[in-house]
């Protein structure tokens, strides 16, 4: 299940999601963020809010200000508390606050600046505020970039189980402003790498082979290896979202590692570990049960969990549960949304670039949350 090759050049690009009248562009480039020139084709309206958090504000708030200077008269801005464990009705409502206290209308553009927990909460906002108002994802974490910035999943988290409540609202337009990812921290940079490392197995063997030759590049932010992983990883989103919007078959396959992945999260506590730390190890999870259901071999499981331990990445999974870890991790696993019927669904590796969503016997899952947790 090979996605399209990539056509152009790794420096400036434009990736086209295609959802007819709902189409979008991700721009991708450096020094973006300031231009006002990336933001021209966009609706006028009286009033914008940049939504952003404690940490980005400081750095990126007041210069994505200027630059919509021009465009919107009245531009506000809120600023949330940082982290994945504020993902919530309460954090949300902050948003809501902003926009009723300044009397914002339908026409109002909401900018989400930040990482994914910002995207994914402006993009809940802006459908559910007036019952839809548009927005522009401006993602300046590598996760966003590569990953929850695209495709139009937008949501917040419950105690019980990760971004299970949501709505699918696509953005106007997504700005990857390479620049941005300069401020990044090490241990976020790999996180997001994890993001980045799940597209080869699921749809590009090329593409896993050239991350393995640039890691060292890819982990010393070369602009170069960091403009092709981006571009790249937003084309094969692109290709699947185009297909599959709402997650009805196709598109689940984006979801390699996340079924261990969102419960190791949720059992830790949100925060505990970033998304991306858990969804590399849910990856060497899944790879282990993929060969353990006979659809690869040992020497796929031993590449893939070597080039996330390259990437700064756990290959460990922490322990749940004293009692029964398993039993843990498939109690919280039977909340996934892929979950049918409390049977679990676990995107597997079946074959070269070709991701399959299959159930598993328990007894074959706990034997595999039992080795990777040693």
């Amino acid at each position: 299940m090979n996605a399209p090759d990539s056509q152009s050049n790794s420096t400036a690009s434009t990736v086209t999601i295609d959802l007819q009248s709902r189409s979008y562009n991700i721009a991708i480039a450096g020094a973006l963020l300031d231009n006002p020139l990336t933001y021209s084709e966009l609706p006028g309206s009286s009033s914008a809010l940049i939504v952003t958090n404690t940490t980005v504000a400081p750095l990126y708030a007041k210069r994505l200000q200027t630059a919509l200077q021009g465009k919107y008269p009245n531009i506000h801005t809120v600023i949330l508390p940082d982290g994945e464990e504020f993902k919530t009705w309460q954090t949300l409502n902050l948003i809501f606050d902003a926009l009723l206290k300044n009397a914002c209308d339908r026409k109002t553009v909401l900018f989400a600046l930040g990482g994914g927990v910002v995207g994914d909460m402006t993009g809940f906002a802006a459908a559910s505020y007036m019952r839809g108002v548009p927005f522009v994802q401006v993602p300046t974490t590598l996760l966003a970039q590569v990953d929850s910035s695209v495709g139009g999943k937008t949501g917040i988290n419950h105690p019980a189980g990760k971004n299970m409540i949501g709505a699918f609202y696509q953005p106007l337009k997504v700005v990857c402003d390479l620049d941005t990812l300069k401020t990044l921290p090490q241990r976020e940079l790999s996180a997001g790498l994890a993001e980045v490392i799940k597209y080869g197995p699921i749809a590009d063997l090329d593409f896993l082979a050239w991350i393995e030759t640039n890691i060292d590049a890819l982990m010393a932010r070369e602009p170069a290896a960091l403009a092709h992983a981006v571009k790249r990883s937003c084309e094969i989103k692109a290709w699947v979202v185009g297909q599959d919007e709402r997650e009805s078959g196709l598109r689940a396959i984006l979801n390699f590692g996340h079924t261990f992945g969102h419960a190791i999260e949720a059992g830790l506590g949100y925060g505990q570990w970033l998304h991306g730390e858990a969804v590399g190890c849910g990856m060497v999870m899944a790879a282990h049960l993929s060969h353990r259901l006979g659809l690869v071999d040992d020497v796929f499981v031993r590449r893939l969990t070597t080039l996330i331990r390259k990437a700064g990445l756990p290959v460990t999974g922490p322990y749940l549960s004293k009692a029964d870890n398993a039993g843990r991790y498939l109690e919280l696993m039977r909340v996934d949304k892929k979950a049918e019927g409390g049977e679990i669904r676990f995107v597997v590796i079946d074959g070269p670039a070709k991701a399959a969503m299959r159930s598993a016997p328990d007894a074959l899952v706990r034997e595999v949350i039992d080795l990777c947790c040693t």
